[in-house]
C-alpha cells in the first residue's frame, strides 16, 4: 500500500487496527537480575519474518558510523498519598513542575476537588488553585522537583501491580539519567549497562542525548475511536546543539541515526518538523510551542522536508506519530514493547508497516517474550523513506 494514513478500503484509521491479544501474565512485574539480560526481537528492513536475539547481541547490529540518541531524561519519585482535612484520600502525580513552587498534577479522590482545597501530605498542604484541562495547578509547599524528590515514591506504570519498593528507585531509571523531570521512564535505555555501553564505544559506535521529560500521558488511552481525533499530551523537549552535531557528523560519514526508544523518536521528530517549519514558512504537524510562544499544530510537512537541517531546539510538543508519518531523522529504533491501541504502538507502525509489527508481536506472544516497561525489547529498521501506511 502506498503511503497514508488509511487502510486499504481508505476508511478512518481506527484505535481497534492496533489491538492485539496479549496474556497477562506476559506483563513484565519486576526486572530481570541485569539490566543487558533481556531478549531483544530484531525486525530488519529487508527480512521477513522477525529474528530472534538476545539483548547482548545489538553490537552486532550495529555499524561503527552509526549514533545511538538516547533521553536523558530522570524519573523522579512523583507520586505521593495526601489527605483532605475531611479525611479522604488523595492520590498525586506530578506531570509537570511550573514556575516558583507551583505545579501541574494529576489528582485522583472520591470527590471533586474545588479552588482553595488543601491537601495535607507528610511534607505540608498542597493547595489546589485551578484546572488545566486534565490536570490540576496546585501551590507546593517547596520547589516541585525538590518535594516530591524528599517526600515522594517511584511512580510505576499502571499495569505494574504492585508498589514501588527499594530496587525499582534504582532500576526504573537508566543509567545516562540526568535531568530531573519524568514521571516515566524512557524504557528502551533500561537495557543498556555499564559493560555493555563500554563495548559500544569500544566498537566506534557513537552516542548523544537530548531530553524529553516523559508525562503521565504517556499511559492514557486513546479516547476516541477514530485515531485523526485523538490530541497527545504535551511534553517538554531540549534538543541540544551536541546532539546535533553529532546527528550531522554521523549523516555526513553515512550512518544510522538509532533512537534508544520512542521518546527519542519524537523528540527528533519534532524538532525537525518545526526546524524545517521555520525555514519554508509551512506549518508542521507536531503541536509544538517553541519557547518563543509560536504555535504550528496543522498540516504536515511531505517527506522532502527530510533534507532541513537539524538545529536545537526548545519546547513543547504534542507530536502524534502514526502510519503516514513524513520521516526526517530517524533510521532505526531500540523500543520495548507497548500497549495495544497505544500513540506508541501506532509509533512502531508508522516505523515499521502496522502489519510487520503486528506480526512480530504476535511472534513475542507464542514465544513468551517479556512485554512493556520492565520487558524486553525490539530492534528495528525503518521500512522506508516515506513511512508506510496502516
Amino acid at each position: 500500500m502506498k503511503a497514508g494514513r488509511g487502510l486499504p478500503n481508505m476508511r478512518p484509521v481506527l484505535a481497534t487496527d492496533f489491538d492485539f491479544e496479549l496474556p497477562e501474565e506476559l506483563i513484565a512485574q519486576r526486572p530481570l537480575a541485569e539490566r543487558a539480560a533481556s531478549r531483544l526481537l530484531v525486525l530488519e528492513r529487508r527480512a521477513g519474518a522477525p529474528v530472534d536475539r538476545q539483548f547482548v547481541d545489538l553490537p552486532s547490529l550495529l555499524r561503527p558510523d552509526d549514533l545511538l540518541v538516547f533521553n536523558d531524561t530522570r524519573v523522579i519519585p512523583a507520586r505521593l498519598q495526601g489527605r483532605k482535612p475531611s479525611g479522604g484520600a488523595v492520590e498525586m502525580l506530578l506531570e509537570r513542575a511550573l514556575e516558583g513552587r507551583q505545579a501541574l498534577l494529576h489528582m485522583r479522590a472520591s470527590k471533586p476537588l474545588r479552588p482553595g482545597q488543601l491537601v495535607h501530605t507528610v511534607g505540608g498542604d498542597v493547595t489546589v488553585l485551578g484546572r488545566d484541562e486534565d490536570l490540576f495547578r496546585v501551590q507546593l509547599p517547596a520547589e516541585a522537583i525538590e518535594f516530591f524528590t524528599r517526600y515522594g515514591s517511584v511512580p510505576l506504570p499502571p499495569y505494574i501491580s504492585r508498589d514501588a519498593d527499594r530496587q525499582d528507585a534504582e532500576r526504573y531509571q537508566s543509567l545516562l539519567a540526568r535531568v530531573p523531570g519524568a514521571v516515566a521512564a524512557p524504557t528502551a535505555s533500561l537495557h543498556f549497562d555499564a559493560a555493555l555501553l563500554e563495548r559500544l564505544a569500544v566498537l566506534g559506535i557513537s552516542r548523544t542525548t537530548l531530553t524529553l521529560h516523559v508525562g503521565a500521558g504517556t499511559f492514557q488511552p486513546l479516547r476516541t475511536l477514530k485515531i485523526d481525533e485523538h490530541v497527545m499530551h504535551a511534553e517538554r523537549v531540549e534538543l541540544p546543539e551536541a546532539a546535533c552535531e553529532a546527528i550531522a557528523r554521523t549523516r555526513a560519514a553515512g550512518g544510522r541515526v538509532i533512537a534508544v526508544g520512542t521518546t527519542v523518536v519524537r523528540a527528533l521528530e519534532a524538532a525537525a518538523a518545526e526546524n524545517a517549519a521555520t525555514e519554508t514558512g509551512a506549518t508542521t504537524d507536531t503541536g509544538a510551542t517553541t519557547d518563543t510562544g509560536a504555535t504550528t499544530d496543522s498540516g504536515a510537512l511531505t517527506a522532502s522536508a527530510a533534507t532541513a537541517v537539524l538545529r536545537p531546539w526548545r519546547g513543547d510538543t504534542r507530536i502524534f506519530i502514526r502510519p503516514g508519518h513524513p520521516w526526517r531523522v530517524v533510521d532505526a529504533l531500540i523500543t520495548n514493547f507497548h500497549l495495544p491501541r497505544s500513540t506508541l504502538l501506532m509509533l512502531v507502525s508508522a516505523f515499521a508497516g502496522r502489519e510487520r509489527v503486528l506480526a512480530a508481536y504476535q511472534h513475542a506472544v507464542r514465544e513468551r517474550y517479556r512485554f512493556f516497561s520492565y520487558g524486553d525489547a525490539m530492534f528495528i529498521e525503518r521500512h522506508s523513506a516515506g513511512g508506510e501506511g496502516a
